[in-house]
């Protein structure tokens, strides 16, 4: 049986890499590292295989709406509160 590539599959992916890589610049850059667990954290609800292990587990899927809610919650907090061009332009000051 051949696999489809799914284009949800896709943007999940994309998505799960974009918030990692948000918790990652908070944790290492900045004083937020909590906050940056947190997102990090938060982002393995966006990754499918995360998803097929949660289903499998415990018979409960995270549904897209709340996938969509938790995106925008990371992204606001990402881009307001934690300030994140300023870390990402102190991470470009270390290279």
């Amino acid at each position: 049986m051949e696999k489809t590539l799914q284009i949800g599959s896709v943007v999940s992916w994309l998505f799960g890499f974009l918030f990692l890589a948000i918790g990652f610049i908070n944790t290492f850059w900045g004083n937020d590292a909590g906050y940056g667990l947190f997102v990090i954290l938060l982002s393995f609800a966006f990754f499918p295989p995360m998803t097929a292990i949660l289903r499998e587990a415990t018979g409960f899927s995270i549904p897209w709406a709340a996938k969509v809610i938790l995106g925008i919650f990371i992204i606001w907090s990402a881009l307001g509160v934690a300030e994140l061009f300023d870390k990402i332009d102190l991470m470009l000051m270390d290279f």
